[in-house]
C-alpha cells in the first residue's frame, strides 16, 4: 500500500499524530484544509500484521484508531473502519456526528468459520459484528449511519437478502465506491 502511494510524488503527505490530540489536515501542497482530525483510540489490540517487534514501537493507544473529523461549518464526521467493542464513550461521541462511517467488516461472529470451515471470530479479529452494532448503536439517532469496509463474506451485501433488508430497516445504509461527503 505504501508502496503505491509513493509512485506519484505528493500524492500523500505523512503525519505524525497522538491518539487523542486533535489536528490540522493539511493539502499535500501543505495548505490547511479548513478539517481537523482527532484520533480516538479503539482498542490496544493489534491488527494480525503488525509483527511483534513493530509493536514494540509503538504505543499500545494506536493499535487500532477511529477519527473525528471536524469542519469549520460545524459538520462532523467519524471514521470507525475496525471497531472491536463499543463503549458509553465512543456512544456519546458518535452521537454528536453528522456522519458515521462504521465497521461493517461481518454480519456475525463466527462468519468466517461458518464460511470458511475454519479461523477465528470476528471478536478475534477486532471487530464488533454489524449483528451487535445494529443493538449497540440503535439508540444514537443523530448522524447518517453507513457500513464501511464489508468483508465480502457478509450477507448484507446482497440487496435480496434479510440482513440487507434488517440493516436498512434499523436506518443504516452500506457504502459505495466513490460516495463523498460535505461537511
Amino acid at each position: 500500500m505504501f508502496g503505491m502511494l509513493h509512485r506519484v510524488s505528493d500524492q500523500a503527505m505523512w503525519t505524525d499524530f497522538e491518539s487523542g490530540k486533535e489536528f490540522s489536515l493539511r493539502t499535500t501542497q501543505g495548505k490547511d484544509s479548513a478539517l481537523r482530525c482527532r484520533p480516538w483510540s479503539l482498542s490496544t489490540h493489534y491488527p494480525a500484521y503488525v509483527t511483534a517487534e513493530r509493536q514494540e514501537q509503538l504505543s499500545p493507544s494506536e493499535a487500532s484508531l477511529g477519527f473525528f473529523i471536524n469542519s469549520n461549518s460545524s459538520g462532523r464526521l467519524a471514521y470507525m473502519p475496525a471497531v472491536p467493542q463499543v463503549d458509553d464513550a465512543l456512544l456519546t461521541e458518535l452521537d454528536a456526528c453528522d456522519v458515521l462511517l462504521f465497521d461493517g467488516t461481518f454480519w456475525s461472529n463466527e462468519e468466517l468459520i461458518r464460511v470458511q470451515g475454519s479461523g477465528q471470530t470476528a471478536q478475534q479479529m477486532g471487530h464488533v459484528a454489524v449483528q451487535e452494532t445494529l443493538v449497540k448503536l440503535a439508540g444514537v439517532r443523530r448522524p447518517r449511519k453507513i457500513f464501511l469496509h464489508v468483508n465480502n463474506t457478509n450477507p448484507m451485501l446482497d440487496g435480496a437478502s434479510a440482513e440487507y433488508r434488517q440493516v436498512r430497516g434499523a436506518g443504516w445504509e452500506i457504502a459505495e465506491d466513490g460516495w463523498e461527503f460535505n461537511l
